[in-house]
């Protein structure tokens, strides 16, 4: 028994760089979310070129690799000549944003609704699972396209289609969470030493859900990516001409057969993204999960 605790004690307290059990190399995909945030940061600074404008003498040169190429544009350009690798570079900023918006909000919102039902209880309880059940059923995509129909394709539209898919997401998890630690022993000398509702809330529920909220986040940070490419990919997110992964993807449809790197190169940055985020995710829920840090 006590080797078996030594090699459970080991195999948790993993370095940085090792996923769990040690199996799963964490460099590759931590390097590239490095590399996605600092091109985000300093996008004007790196960015050869300016990723709206272009010239179509220049339109569809191939990467640097290919024949035709041209030493000014290492990754080729789109059909109106604007500078591939400029725009997947600014592509990130837009995508760090609207990530970094979308889940401060669904997050802080979802939070506090949810331990408001699970502290709360009884109709406020039934009301806001009721609304939260309502907000699961509505499609996302269709209120997009009403949106766009209406008001056209915006930044504001986005964040507003994130918000609605995904707060019920955290709200159904921390009301769990909080009905859960509401029945805790600490809590119960809380209310008998005199304390608030508020000083409960905020002392003893909130730093024991904190951990479960924050796995949520580092979760959807992909998720949110690949939603706004869809968005923009289907002309009801990010406006031309700026610069959005999923709107440089849509450009290259029709130029996909002598033209496969206008559409093949965001698509890629938006794979390796997302896939080393979900890697990074996976690492965080297994340090945070007190269950499954004992698998």
């Amino acid at each position: 028994m006590a080797k078996q605790s030594d090699n459970i004690s080991k195999t948790d307290a993993g370095p940085l760089w090792k996923g769990r059990q040690g199996n799963l190399p964490l460099i590759l995909p931590s390097l590239i979310i490095v590399i996605f945030i600092f091109c985000a940061v300093f996008a004007p600074l790196l960015s050869p070129h300016s990723p709206v404008e272009g010239s179509l003498s220049k339109r569809l040169l191939p990467p640097i690799w290919m024949e035709g190429s041209d030493p000014d544009f290492l990754l080729g350009t789109d059909r109106l000549g604007r500078d591939l690798l400029s725009r997947i570079i600014h592509g990130t900023q837009t995508s760090l944003l609207v990530s970094i918006l979308s889940i401060l909000l669904t997050g802080s919102i979802g939070t506090l609704v949810g331990m408001s039902a699970g502290f709360f209880g009884s109709w406020l309880d039934w009301i806001i699972m009721r609304i939260v059940e309502i907000s699961l059923s509505l499609p996302g995509i269709l209120i997009a396209v009403l949106l766009a129909a209406v008001f056209g394709p915006s930044f504001s539209n986005v964040i507003f289609v994130m918000l609605l898919m995904l707060w019920p997401t955290y709200a159904r998890l921390v009301r769990g969470e909080t009905l859960a630690v509401k029945q805790q022993d600490f809590v119960a000398l809380a209310r008998v030493a005199g304390c608030s509702n508020l000083t409960i809330i905020v002392r003893h529920i909130l730093p024991n859900i904190l951990p479960s909220v924050l796995v949520l986040a580092t979760l959807h940070v992909g998720l949110v990516i690949v939603l706004e490419a869809s968005l923009s990919f289907l002309g009801i997110g990010i406006p031309p001409p700026s610069a959005s992964w999923g709107l440089m993807i849509s450009d290259g449809r029709g130029v996909l057969e002598r033209a496969w790197w206008v559409t093949v190169v965001p698509g890629l940055a938006i794979v390796l993204t997302v896939t080393s985020l979900n890697v990074l995710g996976d690492w965080v829920r297994d340090r945070l999960d007190p269950k499954l840090r004992q698998i």
